[in-house]
């Protein structure tokens, strides 16, 4: 029997060794494939923003103006495999701050803008730096600039609009929820609200006055004092969800300097911007474009209906405190 069990531990041994020679060989197969996948990534990605860099100038000279996109994909960010939402952040007033700063005082600036919003303290930093600028400023909007997108907008001395784009209310959000809805639950509930709600609700209107009061200071530089704080209080109050598309005709109707000559080389820049890979195409079209007539500079539609009298006058106002 010892002399039959010598043979079969020597297979199992080899064949353990040859295991562990295929594990290593496919461990390091696999290693291999991850770097070589990362550097034509890194490579695309080069590619693709000398391509974006290449766009952006030719629209500077054409335009003779200081360029600055600031373009959101929310379906172009994933972390194992779950989707990031990408928004204005610090990050993103920094860097426009320093272009901003770099830009000489006559300069125009062209601000390429899509967005679904963010931080409301780097959107207002963004929008007071933009309305200090002396040249003109003008912001193109392809698709949408929402929430603090369109504060940024209200920055601007003409806001381009594609004829089927949105801009949206700038009501502050406590904790994701609509301020003017935590008031509105306090004023139903009265005195049965809970202390966090009560909390909450002391927030949400110094928020509401805070968001109400800059973007009245914003659009008194080029409104009637009164206008500007009746229109600070429609995009402010709350008296539409925080994702009320905003149109063309809508836009107009309360004010704002809104074009709809879109230069084509804006539509060029928002294609390197793709949605994200590896999954089945939603909509699929042939990408030929015509030259056609130029869109209506009043979008194309009709007049929506008139839309509720703003509020006579800005809230009380009230000290400042930090707004998420």
């Amino acid at each position: 029997m010892a002399t039959d069990q010598r043979p079969r531990m020597g297979i199992l041994f080899h064949l353990a060794q040859a295991a562990r020679l295929v594990f290593w060989l496919l461990l390091i197969g696999g290693l291999v494939l991850a770097g070589l996948a990362v550097l034509a990534t890194s490579s695309s990605r080069e590619a693709t923003e000398r391509l974006r860099s290449s766009v952006i100038e030719r629209f500077q000279a054409e335009r003779k103006s200081r360029v600055i996109a600031l373009i959101h994909r929310q379906e172009s960010q994933s972390i194992l495999g779950v989707q990031v939402s990408s928004s204005i952040d610090i990050e993103d007033s920094e860097a426009v701050l320093r272009a901003i700063r770099l830009t000489p005082a006559e300069q125009p600036i062209d601000m390429i803008l899509h967005t679904p919003g963010g931080l409301v303290l780097a959107a207002e930093q963004i929008a007071m730096a933009l309305a200090d600028h002396k040249g003109k400023v003008t912001v193109f909007v392809p698709h949408f600039a929402m929430s603090g997108g369109t504060l940024i907008a209200m920055a601007a001395q003409e806001i381009v609009m594609d004829r089927n784009a949105v801009l949206g209310p700038v009501d502050p959000q406590i904790g994701g929820v609509a301020a003017s809805s935590i008031l509105k639950v306090v004023e139903i509930k009265k005195g049965l609200a809970n202390d966090e709600t009560l909390i909450l609700a002391d927030m949400a209107a110094k928020a509401r006055v805070q968001v109400a009061s800059f973007v009245a200071d914003l659009l008194e530089r080029r409104l009637p004092r009164k206008q500007a704080e009746q229109l600070a209080v429609v995009m402010s109050e709350g008296r539409w969800t925080h994702d009320f598309p905003i149109t063309v005709a809508s836009a107009k109707q309360l004010g704002f300097p809104v074009t709809t000559d879109m230069p084509r080389v804006v539509y060029e820049l928002m294609d390197m911007y793709p949605q994200v890979r590896g999954q089945r195409p939603s909509v699929l079209y042939v990408p030929v474009r015509s030259p056609g007539p130029a869109p209506r500079d009043d979008g194309g539609m009709r007049s929506p209906a008139p839309l509720p009298a703003p509020s006579p006058s800005l809230p009380t106002p009230a000290p400042k405190v930090p707004v998420q």
